[in-house]
């Protein structure tokens, strides 16, 4: 199974879900979680702009190609929410998942139910933590419960 994981990039978050799939027939993928790289890559690779506009707009296209790819080749694609910073690509991210009829698994916690409440509604699954992201693809790929 390919999963993809989408959203906040300021915890360890996917860490905790690829740890806790070892062992099961899972690869993972996402998007570049070093901030700077994100930001920058656009000017990096095609040259530098005057306007901030214009350096955020080559990131953010040259993002979307990255995205793209791995929301379309995934099987599942998990998005992220965080506690601190608004996310909006992460709402995005799991728009497209949803449009591809792509398996959605929202991860927020109780803070954001009313304003995620739509992005809640395209999910097949809503968890509030990385631990019931692992026994969910666990139970797909298995069929097991938790212990």
């Amino acid at each position: 199974m390919k999963v993809y994981l989408s959203g906040e990039i300021h915890t360890d978050w996917r860490k905790e879900i690829m740890d806790g799939c070892a062992g099961l027939d899972v690869s993972f993928d996402g998007p570049v979680t070093d901030h700077d790289a994100s930001d920058d890559c656009g000017v990096t690779i095609l040259g530098a702009e005057d306007s901030k506009f214009w350096h955020d707009h080559k990131g953010a296209k040259l993002n979307a190609i990255r995205t793209r790819r791995g929301i379309e080749q995934a099987d599942v694609v998990v998005v992220r929410f965080g506690e601190k910073y608004k996310q909006w690509n992460a709402a995005f991210d799991a728009g497209q998942a949803a449009a591809l009829g792509k398996a959605l698994i929202v991860l927020h916690g109780p803070d954001h139910q009313h304003a995620l409440k739509e992005v809640d509604a395209a999910a097949l699954a809503v968890a509030e933590t990385p631990l019931q992201v692992v026994q969910l693809l666990r139970y797909v790929l298995t069929g097991q419960l938790p212990a």
